[in-house]
C-alpha cells in the first residue's frame, strides 16, 4: 500500500462493523502487539493510524511505535480517560460520529436532519477536545456506523457542510453498503462505484480518504483533479 502511494496505513485489531462483538482489551493488545512490533522494525519513518477506542492500548502502542494517529470510532465516549491520553501524548486525533455499537448501531439511526445532528455532535466533541487539550483532531462523519444507506449518500452530497466546522475532513466509504447496494453489486464488484464516490468526497473537500484499493484511487484522481 506504501508503494501504491499511501500516506497513512491503518490498523486494528477489532473489526468494528454492524454485528461484530469487541473481543476485550486484552484480546485486542493480544492481537495488535505482533503487528506494531513488525511497523517499528520495518516502517520506523512512515505514518500509521491505529483503530481503537481504548486509552490503555494508545499508550501502550505508544511505547512501542512512538507517534501515531489515534482513530477513535467512539470520538472518546468509550473511554472517559481517551482524550486526555490523547492530549498528553500530543497525538493527533480521528473523532469519528457513532452510535452505539456493533450489536445495536443499526437500530439508532434517527435523525431529524442527519447532517445537522452529526455538526451539533463535533461541535460538543470540539468543546470537549479543547478541555481536555487536543490540539489536532480531523472528522469523520462515520459512514455506515447508525446511519441507513439514504442518510449515507445524504451525507456524502452535503459533505461539503461539514468544513464549516474548521477541521479536516476524512471519508471511509470504500466497498460499504451504501456503495453496492443501491446498484444490486457486491462489496467485491463495486470498486468503480466506489472510486466514484470516493471522488465526489474529494471535490466537496475532503482532506482524507480511507480507501483499499490505493493506487486504483490513485490513478482515478489523476483524471478528475
Amino acid at each position: 500500500m506504501f508503494e501504491e502511494g499511501a500516506d497513512v496505513i491503518d490498523v486494528g485489531a477489532c473489526s468494528s462493523r454492524p454485528g461484530s462483538v469487541y473481543p476485550g482489551e486484552a484480546e485486542e493488545w493480544r492481537r495488535l502487539l505482533p503487528f506494531l512490533k513488525e511497523i517499528a522494525a520495518d516502517f520506523p519513518d512512515r505514518r500509521f493510524s491505529v483503530d481503537t477506542f481504548s486509552s490503555e492500548i494508545v499508550r501502550r502502542t505508544y511505547d512501542v511505535i512512538g507517534p501515531f494517529i489515534v482513530n477513535d470510532i467512539t470520538a472518546g465516549t468509550a473511554d472517559s480517560a481517551m482524550l486526555e491520553t490523547v492530549a498528553a501524548l500530543d497525538l493527533p486525533y480521528i473523532a469519528m460520529h457513532s452510535r452505539g455499537d456493533g450489536q445495536t448501531m443499526d437500530s439508532l439511526c434517527d435523525y431529524s436532519d442527519v447532517v445537522e445532528d452529526v455538526k451539533d455532535y463535533f461541535r460538543d466533541f470540539g468543546r470537549r477536545a479543547e478541555d481536555a487539550g487536543v490540539r489536532e483532531w480531523i472528522l469523520d462523519p462515520g459512514f455506515g456506523f447508525a446511519k441507513t444507506v439514504g442518510q449515507n449518500l445524504e451525507m456524502l452530497a452535503r459533505l461539503s457542510e461539514f468544513l464549516e466546522l474548521g477541521r479536516p475532513v476524512l471519508v471511509g466509504i470504500s466497498r460499504k453498503r451504501m456503495v453496492w447496494e443501491p446498484l444490486g453489486l457486491t462489496p467485491d464488484s463495486c470498486l468503480d462505484a466506489t472510486l466514484v464516490l470516493q471522488g465526489q468526497a474529494v471535490l466537496q473537500g475532503a482532506a482524507y480518504l480511507r480507501v483499499h484499493d490505493v493506487a486504483a484511487f490513485r490513478d482515478y484522481l489523476g483524471t478528475i483533479l
